[in-house]
Formats: structure tokens, C-alpha cells, sequence
């Protein structure tokens, strides 16, 4: 997980097409220019990056679904909660399920959790439209870097 550069997930550790549901890790690091301001002597990553964090993961799982066909855009976030703090060094298993795909829109529900424990849920919205010029060359780099399309993942 690199915090300042909006790279949230590490490794994806399972990807279930049929089923329509992803598992990743992200690990956040020991220290960041996030944690300097967020708050000073206690660092915590803030709960917008923990929503990031499970769009991201949904983000790959409707790539995926999509057969990268489509570029998924983050377009609402809704029943967000946060259960507990988060801070350096912890690890962050992501869940996604696709609840809806059609019509341009995708729907899923994301969740993290560590040690088996709640921290985080929500339902998330995108749309999906042709990729931008130009960005789905990277997004297929990331996609790999992190197993996405190495097989691993199948």
C-alpha cells in the first residue's frame, strides 16, 4: 500500500469470476506522509482511504468481470461504516462482491477486515465506459504488478 500515491491494494489472493468476488491484501506501511497530519503522535489512515482501499478492490474485480473491456468509475458510495481505527503496519484483507452489472452501471459490496476482525464496509457504484486515452496500458500493468492477470488470480 502506497498511501500518497492512491495504491491501495498489495496482491490480490483470489479472484472468483463465476462467483463475482475478489479477495485482496493491503498492507499498510510503518510510515507515510499520511500519518504526519493524520494526527500527529497517533496515525491513523483515514477513513476516505479505507473507502478508496474497497473501491480499488472492486475496481479490479469488475476489470476482471469486464474482461478489461470497460473502465470502472467510482460514482457513489453508500451504507459506508467504519468499525475500528486503523494504524501503520496493519494488514487489510478486502473483500468485493458484484451485486449488479448492467445498463453502464456496476454495483458491489466491499468489506476489510484484520485478523478476522470488521473494520469496514460498503456499498459502492460505478460506471462503466470505454477507458481513456492512454490508461489502459496501466491499469493492465497494475492489474498484473499486484496478480490480477498472472493466473494466480483465475
Amino acid at each position: 500500500m502506497r498511501l500518497e500515491y492512491f495504491e491501495m491494494i498489495d496482491s490480490v489472493r483470489s479472484l472468483d469470476r463465476a462467483a463475482g468476488r475478489i479477495e485482496a491484501r493491503a498492507l499498510v506501511p510503518e510510515a507515510s506522509p499520511v500519518f504526519e497530519g493524520h494526527f500527529p503522535g497517533y496515525p491513523l489512515v483515514p477513513g476516505v482511504l479505507l473507502t478508496e482501499t474497497m473501491a480499488q478492490a472492486s475496481g479490479y474485480l469488475l476489470l476482471a468481470h469486464l474482461d478489461f473491456a470497460l473502465m470502472p468509475f467510482l460514482m457513489a458510495v453508500d451504507k459506508a461504516r467504519f468499525r475500528s481505527f486503523v494504524g501503520p503496519g496493519a494488514v487489510l484483507d478486502v473483500e468485493a462482491s458484484l451485486v449488479h452489472d448492467g445498463s453502464g452501471y456496476a454495483v458491489t459490496k466491499a468489506a476489510i477486515r484484520t485478523g478476522g476482525k470488521a473494520l469496514a464496509d460498503a456499498e459502492l457504484r460505478f460506471r462503466t465506459m470505454p477507458f481513456p486515452d492512454g490508461l489502459d496500458a496501466p491499469m493492465r500493468a497494475r492489474a498484473r504488478s499486484i496478480g490480477l492477470l498472472d493466473g494466480a488470480a483465475a
